[in-house]
């Protein structure tokens, strides 16, 4: 049985940092993309970030470039996302996804190209 699940989630003040945690189990993680998604009150989920399956591409979403980073640890099954500069439109529930195809591919923000979901974690920026 796969699980995904997200942790360190909370409440920031503008301009603060938050790390994000995910850790699969029950699949072959480093088979897999990995994508951090989110999804902000009455609005669609959003693409946030992918990382290929051996770490070494990267992809971000505009309105994060420069401020956040993806990042994978396989021998732990942990996924990251380190945010600094938080604003308050970073305000989101953040999903954790994993990709079977094992790459991030020129969709990678479409949320319906991932295999597995996280319960995902609440980010609150404050101003």
């Amino acid at each position: 049985q796969v699980q995904v699940v997200e942790s360190g989630g909370g409440l920031v003040q503008a301009g603060g940092s938050l790390r994000l945690s995910c850790t699969a189990s029950g699949l072959t993680f480093d088979d897999y993309a990995m994508g951090w998604f989110r999804q902000a009150p009455g609005k669609e989920r959003e693409g946030v970030s992918c990382i290929g399956w051996s770490g070494s591409s990267t992809y971000y979403a505009d309105s994060v470039k420069g401020r956040f980073t993806i990042s994978r640890d396989n021998a732990k099954n942990t996924l990251y996302l380190q945010m600094n500069s938080l604003k308050p439109e970073d305000t989101a529930i953040y999903y954790c996804a994993a990709d079977a195809r094992g790459y991030c591919s020129r969709s990678w923000t479409n949320m319906y190209g991932y295999d597995y979901w996280g319960q995902g974690a609440q980010v609150t920026v404050s101003s």
